[in-house]
């Protein structure tokens, strides 16, 4: 085979790959990750081989581990910048707004309709699923860096309180970006306007959980 017939079929082959992570991500979104089978997956992405994503992928746990590297990858680049940015900062909201915004200006980069927010949500609510979305995120170097500098700016909260603040924050971000996802697919007015507007509501509800008062037990 010469180079360039190399290079064409790489290409097909990624043209493939990439149409199926994206008939997946909408079909997850739309119906949740155990209503939608491998083989209707293949179908809608207009493959004529049934097994055209165990192919390319594997398993669904493979699948979705691939949805999300997908979309994790442009959100690093902006959190490893704005974490830079913020490298002194003893700011809550700053570390927050490192948390926040590459999510929503990635959502908001790829225009309308997009559907990653609403397969998160789905993914959350299955927890080996959770897992890997959780194992992905934490593997990349922005989000440790974030999380390292959110622990500096932090008031001394007992460990069982950080956890379960940790917990409200992911659903938080998940459920709010998916309700206006949601909203826009639907033709509906979201509560705010656009992406950069409800990641400013976000890094506001985010920094007051993380900085609210604990009640003590006496």
């Amino acid at each position: 085979m010469t180079g360039v017939g190399r290079t064409t079929r790489a290409e097909q082959v990624g043209a493939t790959r990439s149409r199926i992570l994206t008939t997946a991500e909408r079909l997850f979104a739309e119906h949740g990750l155990y209503a939608v089978s491998n083989r209707q997956i293949s179908a809608a992405a207009g493959q004529g081989n049934n097994a055209a994503v165990g192919y390319h992928f594997g398993t669904k746990a493979d699948l979705v581990r691939a949805i999300v590297r997908r979309r994790t990858a442009p959100m690093e680049a902006l959190r490893l910048e704005m974490a830079a940015d913020a490298e002194s900062s003893r700011e809550v909201r700053d570390w927050v707004a490192c948390l926040v915004r590459p999510v929503t200006a990635h959502l908001a980069s790829l225009g309308g309709p997009t559907w990653f927010a609403r397969f998160s949500a789905q993914v959350m609510t299955d927890p080996a699923s959770r897992r890997i979305l959780a194992e992905e995120a934490l593997a990349t170097s922005s989000l440790r860096r974030v999380v390292n500098g959110l622990d500096r700016c932090l008031p001394d909260l007992p460990a069982q309180v950080r956890a379960e603040r940790a917990d409200m924050v992911r659903h938080l971000m998940v459920h709010v970006c998916a309700e206006r996802e949601r909203a826009l697919a639907e033709g509906a007015t979201p509560t705010r306007s656009t992406w950069d507007e409800t990641a400013t509501g976000l890094v506001d509800a985010i920094t007051g959980l993380w900085t609210a008062p604990v009640t003590r037990r006496s």
